[in-house]
């Protein structure tokens, strides 16, 4: 039996244009994750946490944000935040700005089994260098590769002293001289051996120190105030495939009256700089009231199966994931300077659910950084992590959770 059929002309035209009209609304792929289970359970000491092939925690210190890379040899590289901690020690809130380091940790698999290595990164003044610009701190590490050639990006800050700022303490001096660098490094083994070069500048520096009272270095009366003011901190860098530029995320501090976490975004033709701030604040999601909606740590980066720029942030408010204080958001942008909210703005809560399937909130669950595809699809999420509130805590209770995702 044969069958046969057959479009009239006026048929056909009327088909092709509503197969294009079809085409051209169809809607933009929007990126939403879920967590997988993590290998991990809770612990109880003198504060709750996490223990387990997914979770990085030492011995007598603290330990913080982290970043991971796939290096050449098939393995994870991951530098990480950590600092002494101990009855004698300070609490986190103050010592993780006068004490931080920067460690180092391997393993075969992304999302398990991390070995501590050794320290890669002090402050200066360890080594006799109590005027470098990172003297007293080394912090928030952001690895990234381009070309053959990997970069740490980190902040540091030194204390000026109290003759310099006679009505802050220390903690507020070091906080307050808070910027951003890069290491250039060959390789892993090159880095855990130390052979690179310790930047004796910073990468980028606040052009604005604006505060009403309490402030190091104020500006002149009457500046306007940048993204970059007071500080720098939190770098998230990443390639414009658009502009040939290297993009670099950061922090700064604003007080309307009270403090928030803004963002701006410098750019460069190479990705050791010189950087060039602009004027726009990214991420400038409003409250109610016109004010900033806080947030901070971004990791941005641009994806190439969805074309554009994706920023994760962590949200102070809930205004900007729409859901609660404390969650991690995300945005998107065409160009990496303008950014909205696309249709699933919530990231991740703060809770992650363990290898036994029950749901564990969380204290603290911040410092995203990303393991991306070679699509720039997320695969896992790196975050550092408390149970309990770990502020005024001095028995080391934090640590860094690995989180595989999945793509809906």
């Amino acid at each position: 039996m044969k069958f046969s059929f057959s479009i009239k002309p006026f048929q056909f035209l009327l088909t092709v244009l509503l197969l294009g009209c079809l085409g051209a609304s169809t809607p933009k792929k929007q990126l939403r994750v879920e967590s997988k289970p993590v290998a991990a359970s809770l612990a109880k000491g003198e504060s709750q946490y996490l223990e387990g092939p997914a979770v990085l925690k030492l011995d007598g210190y603290f330990v913080w944000g982290a970043s991971v890379l796939q290096g050449r040899d098939g393995k994870y590289h991951m530098v990480f935040s950590l600092w002494e901690s101990g009855p004698e020690r300070d609490v986190f809130n103050n010592s993780w700005v006068l004490e931080s380091k920067l460690g180092y940790a391997v393993s075969d698999y992304p999302d398990r089994d991390f070995k501590f290595q050794k320290i890669i990164l002090t402050g200066a003044l360890h080594d006799g260098d109590q005027a470098s610009w990172d003297a007293q701190t080394v912090h928030n590490p952001h690895l990234r590769q381009f070309g053959d050639k990997y970069y740490l990006y980190y902040i540091g800050g030194r204390d000026a002293g109290e003759e310099v700022a006679p009505d802050l303490d220390r903690r507020s001096r070091v906080q307050q001289s808070l910027q951003i660098g890069v290491i250039e490094f060959s390789s892993f083994e090159d880095l855990l051996a130390g052979k690179f070069e310790r930047p004796t500048e910073p990468l980028l520096s606040p052009r604005t120190r604006v505060k009403a009272d309490q402030v190091l270095l104020p500006s002149a009366p009457g500046t306007e105030v940048k993204p970059d003011n007071l500080i720098v901190v939190n770098p998230s860098v990443d390639y414009n495939p658009n502009t040939g530029e290297y993009m670099l995320f950061f922090k700064g501090n604003i007080y309307e009256p009270h403090w928030k976490g803004v963002h701006g975004v410098a750019t460069s033709k190479s990705p050791t700089g010189p950087f060039v701030p602009k004027d726009n604040f990214i991420f400038d999601v409003k409250m109610p009231d016109g004010s900033f909606a806080s947030a901070e740590d971004p990791y941005v980066w641009y994806s190439k199966a969805y074309g554009r720029f994706f920023a994760v942030v962590k949200d102070f408010t809930g205004r900007i994931s729409g859901g609660n204080p404390k969650d991690l958001a995300i945005l998107e942008s065409q160009d990496g300077i303008d950014w909205k909210l696309g249709e699933y703005p919530q990231f991740l809560k703060p809770e992650i659910t363990l290898a036994d399937g029950s749901l564990q909130k969380l204290s603290r669950l911040e410092r995203p950084q990303l393991l991306l595809d070679k699509k720039g699809i997320p695969r896992y999420l790196y975050a550092a992590a408390a149970v309990d509130n770990v502020n005024g805590k001095k028995d080391g209770s934090s640590f860094n959770v690995h989180i595989p995702l999945k793509i809906n």
